[in-house]
């Protein structure tokens, strides 16, 4: 009896991972499908971004910041990670409404497909960013093994927030936009593209408590100026997406019941 249901469960989470890759590959050739670059336009994407960027801000901030480009390109690509993962994962479960009718699936599936989606478009970017980090001379280190470990504490918080979100958005569509607006404030508290020093003390204890700021802080140190971050940096990003996961997770798995009723 006991051997039957341990069958059944490997069977179960092998179907489980089988339609979360169905439904992350429909996103995948759903999202280029009308367009003539496809895949390669996620890598050239962050290359022309950070061009563009780069001639805006370069001579603005070219005394305060070594290697503007690299620098711009680190924050960019983390915070494009997060706001397109949570963005998504916020109408998973209305856009797949028939199907959560028909299927007998865990919700949280589809959530977890459109994070998966945007990993593997991260990745596209990263090959961008490896192009951009030898063409600015910075050389391979050992630091830079510790870029996975913050990633993975950065989708842990954007898969809380993306569970959250998406339960929100069932009962009250309106989220999205004022998720925009959030997201816009959220970017310019991130320092993307210009250097925390030049805050005022009270605003720079602000952006330092950010966990966006934190990852992106975390990635420049161990990519562009080949260090290992402060172990308060580390802690910081570790509770801040333990946690973002652990309650979301909550909220998800306390209202998922009512979403049909809803949907």
């Amino acid at each position: 009896m006991k051997y039957n249901k341990k069958i059944r469960q490997k069977k179960d989470n092998t179907q489980y991972f089988f339609v979360i890759k169905e439904l992350t590959l429909r996103e995948i050739k759903r999202k280029y499908a009308r367009s003539y670059l496809g895949i390669l336009w996620s890598v050239l994407n962050p290359l022309l971004t950070m061009i563009v960027m780069s001639l805006i801000f370069s001579t603005m901030f070219r005394h305060s910041i070594e290697n503007f480009p690299i620098y711009y390109l680190t924050g960019n690509i983390l915070w494009t990670l997060f706001s397109t993962a949570t963005n998504s994962a916020m109408s998973a479960l209305v856009d797949n409404r028939s199907l959560l009718q028909k299927a007998k699936l865990p919700k949280q599936t589809f959530v977890l497909a459109r994070i998966y989606t945007t990993i593997i478009n991260f990745g596209y970017t990263c090959i961008a960013y490896i192009l951009m980090l030898l063409i600015f001379h910075i050389k391979p280190s050992i630091t830079m093994m510790l870029f996975p470990i913050d990633i993975f504490f950065s989708l842990l918080f954007a898969i809380g927030i993306g569970y959250t979100l998406s339960i929100i958005y069932v009962f009250f569509a309106d989220i999205k936009h004022l998720y925009s607006i959030v997201l816009t404030l959220w970017m310019y508290l991130s320092a993307l593209f210009y250097p925390i020093a030049s805050l005022p003390e009270s605003m720079k204890r602000v952006v330092e408590m950010n966990p966006i700021y934190i990852s992106i802080a975390i990635a420049r140190d161990c990519m562009m100026y080949q260090t290992i971050s402060e172990y308060m940096l580390w802690v910081k990003l570790v509770l801040w997406g333990i946690g973002s996961f652990l309650i979301g997770f909550f909220i998800f798995k306390k209202k998922e019941n009512l979403v049909m009723q809803k949907i």
